[in-house]
């Protein structure tokens, strides 16, 4: 059986990890920006739908944060959804993928 520590140490270093991926200030807003904009496009200006599907909280309760950040990253073969990965990193992918399931702000924070 494991220390009681150590489920503790386990989740303080993942919350680490988390954390020294998140971008800068100043790139959570070109971040937050390409979104509202390039995203908005397609998926409604208020992220509500449009060409393609809403990426609101409630539409993307059930979708796990890694499969949002590979389709962001490498989008969807055979559909409208491009890949970003030219203008983003996959850990700039993660972050905006946690922004929306969290509901994606209007300015970066």
């Amino acid at each position: 059986m494991a220390p009681p520590v150590f489920p503790l140490l386990l989740a303080l270093s993942a919350a680490g990890v988390a954390a020294a991926q998140e971008p800068p200030t100043w790139r959570r807003a070109e971040l937050v920006s390409q979104v509202r904009n390039d995203c908005g496009s397609c998926h409604g200006m208020r992220l509500t739908g449009g060409l393609g599907p809403p990426l609101t909280r409630e539409a993307l309760a059930d979708k796990p944060v890694p499969s949002l950040a590979a389709t962001i990253y490498h989008g969807r073969a055979g559909t409208p959804m491009p890949g970003w990965r030219s203008l983003l990193s996959e850990a700039e992918a993660h972050w905006i993928a946690e922004q929306l399931v969290s509901g994606f702000p209007e300015t970066a924070k």
